[in-house]
This record gives C-alpha cells, structure tokens and sequence, in this order.
C-alpha cells in the first residue's frame, strides 16, 4: 500500500500534549513515510467548558477512517470530576473497541533506574492491560448521594470474550513468556472467570513459559526482580496500576509510551502515558521522548518498522549522551531534546534499537 493513501489523525489536547506531539509530528515529517496529518486541534478542555462536549461525532468519524491517532494528553485542572477525561478516552476506547492496551518498558539507561545498584534493574517487559472492561467499564451507581448514608457502586465486568481476547493478545507479543497477574484469592467471581480462561490460553499457546502471580506479589517482584518478566496481561485497574510502576522502574512517565490496539479492525489510539501535568504546562521542559516512542509504535503500525527502530535508536542516543530534560536530570528544553532526536536521525549511520513488534503492526 502506498504511504500517501495514509492518513494519520492527531489530537494534541491539553496541557504539555500540544508541547509533545509537536517534536514527535516532525519525527514523521522527517521520516517522509507519505502520512497525511488530520489535526483536531479542537479536541481539548475548552471546547468541553464551552460547547459540554469535546468529542463530536464528525470527530469521531474521521477517527475511525484514518489510519491511526497520536494523541498529546487530556485533562484540565479547572474541570473538577473525571467526565471529560472519560468523555474522550473512554469513548475512544470504547466505539473504535480498542481492547488492548500495550504498555512496552524498557530502561534505557542504568542512571535513570531507582534501582540503579542492583543487577536485576534492567527491566525489559511489557504490561497487557484489559482496556474496555474491569472497574473502568462505568458500571455502577450511587445512591442517597452527599448524605452520611451514601453508598457508592462500581461493578469489575468481565466476560468470557474480553478475557478471552486480552489473554490470546499477550501471548501474541510474547517472546518467551507470560505472567497473567489477578488477586482470585479475593476478587472470586471475576478471579474465576480469568482463571478458566488463562487455562484454556495456556492450551493454545504451549510454545510459551507460563505463570501466575496475585497483583500485590507481581507488585512486590517487579521491584525486586523486573528483570523476571516478558509480558505481563491483566485487568484495567491493575494494569493501569503496575504500567506505572513499571515506568518509575525504567526512568518514570516521560519515558512511558502506549498503544491502545484492536488487532482484528486495525484500529489504535497511541498515546504517552504521562497525561496532560499541568503543573508544567507551558514551561517548554516536558518530556517529549514518551510521545515520540509512542509515535515509533504508530509507525510500527503503518509497516514501517525499520523507521520505528531508528525513532527509538535516536531517543536511546540521546539518553546515553545526557542530552534530556530535566526529569532525567538534563538541562534541555522539550524543543530542544526533539531537535536532539531529528539530528540522530538524520545521521548516515543513525543507531538502531529493535522494539517489540507491536502486533497490531506489519
């Protein structure tokens, strides 16, 4: 297929993400891989403060007939609840059915690790996380609401299907092993559900080392031993849970790239994990290098994973050389650490870092 038949949506959104999404944009430019850019630069926390909606259906149309959609961050400190977060990514998630959730972490450098004097610090994993189900599906309710009498319900759904699918992804993206991680000791009915179906996985996929961890001991081994796993797969609450720890192990969330894939349609949503920090918003030191890995997994999902490659040889140059911000204990600002990365790349012999082939990819 032609590159220029492929059209790539973008949303930058709020906070740091216009700040981001910016030096990954010119990595694809300078890639010159054909991709025509739809920016829906209207997609933020103001059109939701001034029109009750972000997301429009017309939006949301031109997502699902493009290519794929780099997303920057959504949230705004001035929008007190969780509404019009859930509004676009829930909905994203959710209408393009984007179940999977494929959270690769690698350190890139011992300095940046928290356990920079242990031997077993060279983490190297990926977390599989359920992405439309679990605690996060919005179903649930309350009721005497404000009173002291208050009760609050959110349901963990779980279907044969949704675990079914999520556990068959992991092993797809395996290299040799897997871990499904669940507290069945507690949670019973759901813990049951992933139990049956991590056996009928297993039997599917013999060619790969299994195992089975409860959430709070996969916790406490990843701290101790992150060098242990290959993929781990498990529900929404709990991979969201261990994704960031997981990022603190490997140089925390400016390094925290994801892809939320639908293998069957094709369809993904790829985003850095660290969201819009507000906090710094504005002061040109945000981390770019999440966004730009995360733009290496979308050009790993348009077949181009030789490109991808060079992107994450470019940011592992520019870690090994101290050329970072100051989250990794730089000096340089967002503009200039992704003009750090286009230097690399352009080098006639510019370094190459193989990746996980994302198995939504070529």
């Amino acid at each position: 297929m032609s590159g220029a038949s492929k059209r790539i949506t973008v949303i930058p959104g709020d906070g740091i993400g216009p700040e981001v999404i910016e030096p990954a944009l010119a990595v694809l430019d300078a890639l010159a891989l054909g991709v025509r850019l739809d920016v829906l630069d209207q997609v933020n926390a103001e059109t939701y403060l001034s029109a009750g909606s972000a997301l429009s259906q017309a939006d949301l149309d031109r997502i699902r007939t493009s290519e794929a959609t780099l997303l920057g961050a959504v949230g705004d400190p001035r929008l007190g609840d969780t509404a019009y977060v859930r509004s676009v990514l829930t909905t994203l998630r959710s209408e393009l059915d984007l179940y999977a959730n494929y959270r690769p972490v690698r350190l890139w450098h011992d300095r940046l690790s928290p356990l920079r004097d242990d031997t077993r610090r060279a983490i190297d994993c990926v977390i599989v996380r359920e992405n439309t189900e679990g605690l996060y599906s919005g179903v649930g309710g309350s009721t005497r609401t404000g009173s002291p009498q208050e009760i609050a319900i959110d349901v963990d759904l779980n279907t044969h299907h949704g675990v079914s699918r999520i556990l068959d992804f992991a092993f797809s993206v395996a290299r040799r092993s897997v871990c499904v991680v669940d507290k069945a000791n507690a949670v019973r009915n759901g813990g049951q559900l992933w139990q049956r179906c991590w056996q009928e996985a297993v039997e599917r996929h013999p060619q790969f080392d299994t195992s089975h961890l409860y959430v709070d001991a996969a916790a406490m081994r990843l701290v101790t031993d992150p060098t242990a796993f290959d993929v781990i797969v498990t529900n929404n609450s709990y991979g969201d849970i261990l994704s960031d720890l997981t990022a603190a192990l490997a140089g925390g969330l400016g390094v925290a790239a994801s892809a939320n894939l639908n293998p069957t349609t094709r369809q993904g949503l790829f985003e850095p994990v660290h969201g819009s920090a507000p906090d710094i918003a504005g002061t040109g030191i945000a981390n770019p290098f999440a966004a730009l890995l995360s733009a290496a997994l979308l050009i790993e999902h348009l077949g181009h994973a030789e490109e991808a490659d060079a992107v994450r040889g470019a940011v592992a140059a520019a870690v090994e050389a101290g050329r970072v911000t100051p989250d990794l204990g730089g000096s340089l600002s967002t503009k200039e650490v992704g003009a750090v990365v286009l230097a690399e790349l352009r080098q006639p012999n510019a370094g190459r870092t193989r990746g996980r082939r994302c198995h939504a990819g070529a």
